[in-house]
């Protein structure tokens, strides 16, 4: 099986190169090879290539930004979707608690309707309907508060800033459970191979949540990596908690990002596990010394 997958410079498409291999032959494709913000190439590229699957954690995530920058966020997360799903082929495409407004007071499950708050929620719900429009066998799967050991994430960023400031202020009435990019990927590929062994995948096409289970704060999410690094001897700052009043964006976030997952779990037999493991299977590894500059949402 041929598999294209792109956005392998992100956080979640670096790992499933690694995890995807053993289902196939991976054609990593950056932006040089397959730019999602050229809509008019894309069927054309996909020809080309003539995989039997895609993959797409492609996106534009920069939240704020897409506030001034629509047709970009657009073109990426919702034209270059349909597109894709446009080509016949069987799709597995990447979404986020963002189309939520996070007023439920409990966690989403794939029956909650979607009510974005913003351009980059609204973008990516547009590629949802896309893909489901396109009447071909899918998954899509919706993930949150992604972090990681590359690129720009929230975890890097509170590692870097603990030593750098003496006071770290950081919302704590926003509420998710932080998922790392790693254990997405790996669950990604049993699902998938699961999904294409069925006698009908179309069957079984369809939104499911993907993220680690459990629930905490940005605060809370902060105090626990400044908790190891306290165990490995590491200056850090203090930490204070402020609400999202205390530190204003040009984006609204949704209150609660929970995410139910019992349908992968289901139909697939595939469950993270709750987020403090997680973290603490990802602070196992060595962790770099130092990050470049990444975003600070969430904090001040």
């Amino acid at each position: 099986m041929r598999i294209l997958l792109t956005g392998v410079s992100g956080q979640v498409g670096w790992e499933l190169q690694r995890t995807l291999a053993p289902l196939g032959e991976v054609i990593a494709a950056d932006r040089s090879v397959l730019d999602l913000a050229d809509s008019v190439a894309i069927r054309r590229t996909v020809g080309t290539l003539a995989p039997d699957l895609i993959v797409n954690p492609a996106a534009y995530t920069a939240v704020d930004r897409a506030e001034s920058e629509p047709d970009l966020a657009r073109a990426i997360n919702a034209t270059a979707p349909g597109e894709l799903a446009a080509c016949g082929v069987p799709l597995v495409h990447f979404s986020t608690d963002y189309v939520f407004d996070g007023r439920k007071p409990g966690a989403y499950t794939e029956a909650d309707t979607p009510n974005p708050l913003g351009v980059y929620g609204a973008t990516k719900l547009a590629g949802e309907q896309a893909v489901q429009h396109a009447g071909i066998p899918h998954l899509i799967l919706r993930t949150s508060w992604v972090y990681g050991l590359r690129g720009r994430n929230f975890l890097l960023t509170m590692q870097r800033l603990a030593r750098e400031r003496d006071t770290l202020a950081v919302v704590d009435d926003q509420f998710g459970a932080p998922t790392w990019s790693r254990l997405i990927a790996e669950a990604t590929a049993l699902a998938v191979a699961r999904w294409l062994d069925q006698a009908n995948p179309t069957a079984m096409s369809g939104i499911y949540h993907l993220s680690c289970g459990g629930r905490t704060s940005w605060h809370g999410f902060t105090a626990a990596i400044l908790a190891h690094l306290a165990e490995a001897d590491v200056k850090q700052a203090r930490l204070a908690a402020i609400p999202t009043s205390g530190y204003p964006t040009a984006a609204v976030r949704p209150a609660n990002s929970q995410l139910d997952c019992d349908k992968l779990a289901v139909r697939f037999g595939v469950r993270l596990p709750d987020w403090e493991t997680a973290l603490s299977l990802c602070l196992e590894h060595n962790l770099p010394r130092s990050t470049k500059s990444s975003s600070q949402e969430h904090m001040t």
